[in-house]
């Protein structure tokens, strides 16, 4: 029988064969083909002792989180340990940008009386890495203004309690930048190849050196603490594994200097039941109580794509869910989420029309054969962490490619309570054009993280027309809390690249840096310059929902498109020592 304290994917990936996994384009995430190792996420209680064994390396994180490196043979047993409450397989993440475009806009420097540049707040991304030589990551001096730099993908001298990747120091960088490109890159050879990383830490925290001054970030003077994720092997991608372990050491740089941080995630996948109840989304909410934090994410860029369906299905109703699969695709799954009180039975039947069902209500993996391709099905139940109930659907080809067409989804009401049905296909554009939900709903389209209850999830909006952008990740009632919390310039920003110059950009990515830089500032404002010391947290949450306006079409706040409105600047303090900076930002802000 399944192991109820391992999430349905791993459990599937278990009992997949081979074959069937190297088709899939989901079940190998986390193995290592070359080791025949694993790389998975727990949730444990009591001591670290006794969670590392022979041939199973543990990476302990905040909070009774582990990362653990595990053969599969011993997965299992390892899940029946009595410390080990949950297991969790990585999911593969993806950037959160869309192509860039050919405009940009000029944001005012913060000048004025109490004018707030980030000094004394630590910067941090989990990201594709930074150009370090990249002279808006440099002080006037040459120097670098990054302390730590922890690229997962080289290894050789990873950090302390870490087993993965090379740390560098502030004083290593500084060496390798005062040799030059040539031989510096030797000393310190990490690269941000996408340029992902370097424009995102631009957006929050360049200080525009390579534009004197013109194209200038937010908090441009706070000091920089960068984790590059290691690159594995499906498809260049990676994965939440690499994520927790990233976000855990700059809480970790936090604490141990004594500062306040802003981290920023600009990544996200979109696999769960997103509610908030998987284990990184959990471990960020129980994480952001530690020290003086602020988290910030985008909310991805699926909410004008085909990748999401929904709704209420009534006791004796049929739904039909149609589901378009293009020409020449190599793979693709679906997710089914559902209440577990719920009863329903469901039906799958391919373009020539043959079917299969209903579905056996059991746990476990189910097989079906339907033209040339295999569906692989997981059964699930509720686990630990969720109410809900999950039925995973593989569509694997028996050749080449997945059967081309019009496919259905059928649902039929049994014994309903509540009725609701949520589904979700892979985002980050790796299906091909063509393939999705005839009838997709833009509600409930953001990606995991932004799930999370206690991070700052942050969508886009064009500045120059002050309207939304279709493309930003909406939240839905069905998350127990509102989300989006605010939106934030997410189009067409001048934002630094890789080799000393700048390229316009798009996407919840350059939005939510944005708002790390902006909540940089406002505990600058409040902690280090002594206005609020205990200005973090969800407390900076609070003080940016308030200070968000109106958007051009909107007549409700809060509402899942904009959350409470767009960022504008709004921090008045009491007494004489008053930073007044309601003067928009809004619309003339670039990096």
């Amino acid at each position: 029988m399944p192991d109820q304290k391992i999430d349905n994917l791993l459990n599937l990936a278990m009992d997949a064969t081979p074959q069937e996994r190297r088709k899939s384009g989901n079940l190998n995430v986390g193995y290592d083909p070359a080791t025949r190792l694993w790389d998975v996420i727990i949730k444990y209680s009591g001591p670290e002792s006794g969670l590392a064994g022979n041939g199973i390396q543990v990476v302990p994180l905040l909070g009774g989180y582990a990362v653990v490196t595990l053969p599969e043979s011993e997965i299992d047993k390892y899940s029946h340990r009595a410390q080990v409450e949950f297991m969790e397989k990585p999911k593969r993440l993806y950037f959160e940008l869309f192509q860039a475009k050919g405009a940009s806009c000029i944001r005012t420097v913060q000048t004025g009386r109490n004018g707030l540049t980030g000094k004394g707040i630590l910067t941090g991304i989990v990201d594709s890495g930074v150009d370090y030589f990249h002279p808006d990551f440099r002080n006037a001096d040459g120097s670098s203004r990054i302390l730590r730099l922890w690229d997962q993908s080289i290894q050789g001298n990873p950090p302390q309690g870490y087993v993965t990747g090379t740390e560098y120091t502030k004083e290593q960088i500084d060496e390798a930048l005062a040799l030059g490109e040539n031989q510096g890159r030797r000393l310190v050879p990490s690269v941000d190849y996408s340029g992902h990383g370097t424009s995102v830490l631009g957006i929050a925290a360049g200080n525009g050196r390579a534009s004197d001054g013109v194209n200038q970030g937010v908090a441009y003077e706070s000091d920089l603490i960068v984790v590059k994720m290691g690159i594995p092997r499906e498809n260049s991608f990676p994965r939440t594994t690499e994520l927790i372990q990233g976000i855990d050491y700059l809480v970790r740089q936090s604490l141990s200097l004594g500062r306040p941080m802003v981290i920023n995630i600009s990544f996200g996948n979109n696999y769960g039941s997103h509610k908030g109840d998987s284990l990184l989304e959990t471990y960020i909410d129980m994480v952001s109580s530690i020290g003086r934090l602020a988290i910030c994410t985008g909310t991805g860029n699926n909410g004008n794509q085909p990748l999401h369906e929904g709704g209420t299905l009534k006791q004796g109703q049929t739904r039909q869910i149609e589901l378009s699969v293009s020409s020449r695709e190599p793979t693709l799954n679906v997710q089914l989420w559902k209440s577990y009180e719920d009863e329903m039975s469901i039906y799958i039947e391919n373009p020539s029309g043959n079917r299969i069902g209903p579905l056996d209500e059991k746990l476990g993996p189910q097989r079906y054969r339907l033209g040339n391709t295999e569906l692989l099905i997981y059964y699930g139940k509720p686990g630990p962490y969720h109410l809900t109930q999950e039925i995973y659907i593989d569509f694997l080809p028996v050749e080449t490619y997945v059967d081309s067409g019009d496919w259905k989804i059928i649902l039929s009401g049994k014994k309903v309570r509540g009725g609701e049905y949520y589904l979700w296909l892979p985002g980050g554009n790796t299906l091909n054009r063509g393939t999705g939900f005839y009838e997709p709903r833009a509600y409930g389209t953001l990606t995991i993280p932004a799930t999370a209850r206690r991070i700052i999830a942050v969508g886009a909006y064009d500045s120059l027309v002050d309207s939304y952008a279709d493309f930003s990740g909406r939240g839905s009632r069905m998350l127990p809390y509102l989300k989006p919390d605010l939106v934030a310039p997410g189009v067409n920003i001048v934002a630094p690249v890789p080799g000393g110059g700048y390229r316009t950009v798009t996407g919840t990515s350059f939005a939510a840096p944005f708002v790390s830089g902006s909540a940089a500032l406002l505990m600058q404002w409040g902690i280090v310059n002594g206005n609020d010391p205990y200005l973090y947290g969800e407390k900076v949450k609070a003080y940016l929902r308030k200070g968000a306006r109106p958007l051009s079409g909107y007549e409700t706040y809060p509402n899942e498109e904009v959350g409470w409105g767009h960022f504008a600047w709004r921090i008045v303090s009491q007494g004489e020592n008053v930073v007044d900076m309601r003067k928009t930002c809004y619309g003339i802000y670039s990096v």
